[in-house]
């Protein structure tokens, strides 16, 4: 019989409020019991964006900005349907993107 796995995926563009998150659920999971493999983090999506600053006369001056999405996984092995309802209630940050595998 194979083993039941939950993965959870954390995406948000502060890496503060995503440890946090990560945090906040491998403790409810421990709490109930379940085996937690992570947070692994995962490569950071750096994505830049030059901008030119004035249309006009300053064409050669331009700006660069930046967007930084990281990334962290979770795995949670053999979870009790215990488990499963602890972390459905669980409320996380609005910055941070869940996505659920099961």
């Amino acid at each position: 019989m194979a083993k039941q796995r939950i993965r959870i995926r954390l995406k948000a563009y502060d890496h503060r409020l995503l440890d946090q998150s990560a945090a906040q659920i491998v403790e409810t999971a421990q709490r109930n019991g379940a085996d937690i493999i992570g947070p692994v983090p995962l490569p950071t999506r750096i994505e830049k964006f030059t901008v030119i600053r004035s249309p006009f006369i300053d064409k050669d001056s331009r700006e660069q900005f930046e967007i930084r999405t990281h990334k962290r996984l979770v795995d949670i092995l053999d979870p009790s349907s215990k488990t499963v309802d602890a972390l459905m209630r669980l409320s996380l940050a609005a910055g941070v993107d869940i996505e659920i595998k099961m």
